[in-house]
């Protein structure tokens, strides 16, 4: 039995995907628990169409994180930390700082677990954090841990 699955299914499949499962698990799990429904000719021409609507909104994102990729092209992050006389930081600069300070400087809300820190941050000075909005979006954005 085909089936179009609307949810994503370890071992299984990602929503969307047509999948070929045993009759009893599709008839007796999958369609009641409304994870999938039957890969007709009916719902594949709605597959299509909704996969096509979802592209367009993609397109959309993804032109969106590159404009905002552009804003911050080139910009230096100042983060502010209390540090000793050494040079080090009470603590560390996490990506919770670096995402408020992005929305400080160009306005824009960038989800925390977006932002990857390439290494720990716990000295003042230069460093660079990954930011990935998209598969297909990433950029490097430098900021700089100052003294408070």
């Amino acid at each position: 039995m085909e089936v179009i699955l609307l949810k994503n299914m370890e071992r299984l499949g990602k929503v969307n995907e047509i999948v070929t499962v045993k009759d009893g698990y599709g008839r007796n799990y999958l369609i009641p628990q409304k994870m999938a429904i039957i890969a007709n000719k009916t719902n594949r021409a709605t597959l299509d169409e909704r996969i096509r609507k979802q592209r367009a909104v993609e397109e959309q994102l993804i032109e969106q994180y590159k404009a905002t990729a552009a804003k911050l092209e080139g910009q230096t992050l100042k983060i502010g930390a209390k540090a000793g006389t050494s040079g080090k930081i009470f603590g560390s600069v996490s990506n919770v700082q670096i995402a408020q300070a992005i929305n400080e400087l160009i306005g824009v809300d960038i989800e925390r677990r977006k932002i990857t820190l390439l290494e720990e941050v716990k000295n003042l000075g230069d460093y660079v954090a990954k930011v990935q909005l998209h598969d297909e979006v990433e950029f490097n954005v430098n900021f700089e841990v100052f003294a408070d």
